[in-house]
């Protein structure tokens, strides 16, 4: 049998669409997004003190508040301290995360929250924000004061270190290469799998609609396009021209192209559009979860190990005064309990042991291609996403 997963409890976020925000939506403790178009509100977590029984952490780097010593416990990532401090000021973060994480963020924020307090007794206020991966970044770029982003890959992340925000090296600043847990693309179908998709070779095929966010705008889009290409040279003796007419078929058959991935759920969920969802692996589980026998998750040949990054943006934690707390909130994305609530949530989380314990959720056979595959991200946004590249190629002639 499945293993049985704690309610997530925010079914309404799947009505959310992105498509007309600039930097994202933020939203209250709910989770769910405000609406498709609607601009920014701030959202905030209030911390509140609770009892002990959250896990033990070490900070990946400066983890506390100043006058708060390390501890010596740990349970593989986070802040320790070796007692709350009464006088503390409460403190303030902002996290801008992309379109599928707003789930996990409502609940990790709470769990940090309380980690926070029981070690430092200091209250932390976290508003979130979500949007397009690509969009997100930008709106970081342009105003959207984050001390932390925590995107869909490390390209959109690299676009905040060419701007001066970010430190070069921020991959090497946490553990496996700065993403605490992973994902892959999979298909999402209508029930009964009425056009008997098994492969990718299926959806290219006339008369098949597919919804996929924007390559140019979200993260997610980016990942499904680099498995789609890697299934392509694969099965064609690695020529780049078929792969090319392969992808500018599957993008012939997409009939609605959002800004973001939890745009293209709502499409496909909810707007009951198209006849396959290229998604995230996380984002096609909540969706069956929420809409039970309505939908089925079809596994293709090929796939991706998609790796969304997580960073520290230090020229506005340096401004505001909160690195400290702002490590220790990415570094406890590591921790044991945070690994078992990304899993929950249906990210992969990054710790293998913790990973082999739900064997029974995730395909762990499945064949997946790195981004080292396509030379990096630089190489591959060089290749396939910047203005007149491959995309642009298949997409806009």
């Amino acid at each position: 049998m499945k293993r049985s997963f704690m309610v997530l409890g925010v079914a309404a976020a799947l009505l959310v669409s992105l498509g007309g925000c600039a930097s994202g939506t933020a939203t209250k403790n709910t989770g769910a997004g405000e609406g498709a178009g609607q601009a920014q509100n701030q959202a905030v977590s209030e911390g509140e003190a609770q009892s002990a029984g959250q896990a033990d952490a070490q900070s990946a780097g400066q983890g506390l508040p100043q006058g708060v010593s390390d501890g010596a416990s740990q349970d593989g990532g986070g802040a320790a301290a070796d007692a709350p401090r009464a006088d503390l000021a409460p403190v303030e973060i902002v996290n801008v995360s992309y379109d599928p994480t707003r789930e996990l963020y409502e609940q990790y924020n709470k769990m940090f929250q309380s980690y926070w307090k029981e070690k430092t007794g200091q209250d932390v206020t976290i508003t979130q924000s979500h949007g397009g991966s690509g969009k997100q970044a930008r709106s970081v770029m342009e105003g959207n004061d984050a001390d932390v982003v925590t995107l869909a890959l490390e390209g959109d992340i690299d676009i905040l270190v060419q701007a001066g925000m970010i430190e070069p090296g921020f991959v090497g600043e946490f553990e496996k290469n700065s993403a605490p847990y992973t994902s892959t693309i999979v298909f999402l179908v209508r029930g009964g799998n009425p056009k008997g998709i098994r492969d990718w070779d299926d959806i290219v095929k006339p008369g098949v609609e597919i919804i996929t966010p924007d390559p140019k705008t979200s993260g997610g889009a980016r990942w499904n396009f680099l498995a789609a290409w890697a299934y392509a040279l694969e099965n064609n003796g690695n020529d780049e021209a078929v792969a090319t007419q392969f992808v500018k078929d599957l993008f012939g058959n997409v009939t609605v192209l959002d800004s973001g991935a939890r745009g293209s759920t709502t499409t496909f969920v909810e707007n009951k559009q198209g006849d396959v969802l290229l998604a995230w692996e996380n984002e096609a589980f909540l969706a069956q979860k929420e809409h039970p026998g309505e939908y089925e998750i079809i596994t293709p040949s090929v796939s991706i190990l998609a790796q969304p990054s997580v960073a520290i943006v230090d020229q506005i934690v340096d401004k505001r005064g909160t690195r400290e707390v702002a490590t220790a909130y990415l570094s406890y994305l590591y921790s044991d309990e945070a690994q078992r609530l990304e899993a929950e949530n249906y990210y992969r989380p990054s710790n293998p042991d913790i990973l082999k314990d739900y064997a029974d959720v995730f395909d762990l056979g499945l064949k997946l291609v790195t981004i080292e595959d396509f030379g990096g991200w630089t190489a591959a946004t060089e290749k396939f996403f910047a203005d007149g590249a491959v995309f642009d190629q298949i997409y806009l002639q």
